[in-house]
């Protein structure tokens, strides 16, 4: 994957500055991605209701994972096609990704998912812990991320753009 396209996100009202002076790098938003300890899932129901809900996740450096049970709302609304946003722990070094997402069943990919998980979190889980037939790993591709640092606020908000 190339690297995404920094600039400044459209903000009115907010007296952000409007030059890219002070644009976060994108190491400083992957390594939240990377080490937040939980995140906040949104997902949009069929009905158009929205679904928040929090989960651990991992950062693998081209997507966001987590899993659900199969029968949760959020599995249900992912199978469904529902848009997806995930925000870092942090609400004052927040980090919100936005892309399509999917249910992953190759259970040799689901392995490299739970190996991620492990480590971070210190787990032992083994791979029946994500069996595809009751548990549903979700895979998130960014398309956008946004971030900001509440103490740079007016110079700090970055928008990045993943190239197709």
């Amino acid at each position: 994957m190339d690297g995404p396209i920094a600039a400044r996100p459209h903000m009115p009202g907010y007296g952000i500055a409007p030059a890219a002076a002070g644009l976060l790098p994108w190491e400083w938003a992957e390594e939240r991605l990377r080490t937040s300890h939980d995140y906040w899932v949104a997902t949009v129901t069929p009905a158009g209701q929205p679904h928040l809900m929090p989960v651990w996740a991992v950062w693998t450096g081209e997507v966001l994972w987590f899993s659900s049970s199969l029968r949760s709302a959020k599995a249900r609304n992912v199978a469904a096609g529902s848009a997806v946003s995930v925000a870092t722990e942090d609400p004052l070094e927040p980090v919100v990704l936005r892309g399509p997402a999917e249910l992953v069943t190759d259970l040799g990919v689901i392995q490299g998912f739970l190996d991620a998980m492990n480590a971070k979190y210190e787990t032992s889980a083994g791979i029946e812990f994500l069996d595809p037939a009751v548990s549903a790993s979700v895979r998130v591709r960014p398309e956008t991320v946004f971030a900001l640092r509440e103490k740079d606020f007016t110079t700090s908000p970055t928008r990045w753009e993943f190239p197709s």
